[in-house]
């Protein structure tokens, strides 16, 4: 059973990431060149599920998800299952919830970049997508790396949005967080120890990582 929320988790984190990677790359590069009035606007939404509570996001994509409302008609009628309680859910929740964790340190570090390397690039007659792949990618790497290892470290810790999107279904929705708390609601404390613990130097072992890599690219 644990084996099971373990690969279940690893598969959310993985899938989730990689679809915050897609979208948030352009993202963060719009957001960061972006000078419309709108813009505060924008980072204000993507920003927001760091300050919301989760139940709070989770209720509203439960309501989006029923099958009475258009996103989860579509889904129904496109697949034949509800998005609510189902994996497919959890990856659409995931997204939106780890989002902000993903964009804006791409969004602060594409700030940051020399832009006269573009313009410099521009002159020579670099289109736009040869600029951005040649010259922004390369010089931001410390900070898609550090993007997408959030954006999966965050995945693997959610409760709130997981619990109220897929429920507590064993081998389809139950993640390492949601059988820690079914763990502990059981009296289980060994298998709760041994979920906590892993889950913590999970968390140790990426942190101290990250840092490592950051302070060594400061001192170059």
């Amino acid at each position: 059973m644990l084996s099971a929320a373990v690969w279940l988790t690893l598969k959310l984190a993985f899938v989730t990431t990689l679809i915050l990677m897609v979208i948030g790359i352009p993202l963060a590069w719009k957001l960061s060149t972006m000078r419309s009035r709108w813009c505060p606007v924008i980072e204000a939404l993507v920003g927001l599920p760091m300050v919301l509570p989760p139940t709070v996001l989770g209720f509203y994509l439960l309501l989006a998800f029923s099958p009475n409302n258009p996103i989860g008609q579509f889904w129904l009628n496109m697949t034949g299952s509800t998005l609510a309680f189902s994996f497919s859910g959890l990856v659409v929740a995931s997204v939106l919830y780890s989002l902000p964790f993903v964009v804006q340190p791409l969004q602060r570090s594409f700030e940051q970049l020399d832009h006269g390397l573009l313009e410099a690039a521009a002159m020579l007659g670099a289109r736009r997508l040869d600029r951005f792949i040649n010259i922004v990618l390369p010089n931001t790497r410390r900070a898609l790396l550090l993007a997408a290892c959030m954006g999966f470290a965050h995945t693997i810790g959610e409760f709130g949005v997981v619990l109220m999107i897929g429920g507590n279904i064993p081998g389809e929705t139950q993640v390492l967080s949601i059988a820690l708390f079914d763990a502990v609601e059981t009296q289980q404390f060994d298998t709760a120890h041994t979920i906590a613990g892993g889950l913590l130097a999970f968390a140790m072992t990426l942190l101290v990582v990250l840092y490592s890599i950051d302070r060594r690219g400061s001192l170059r």
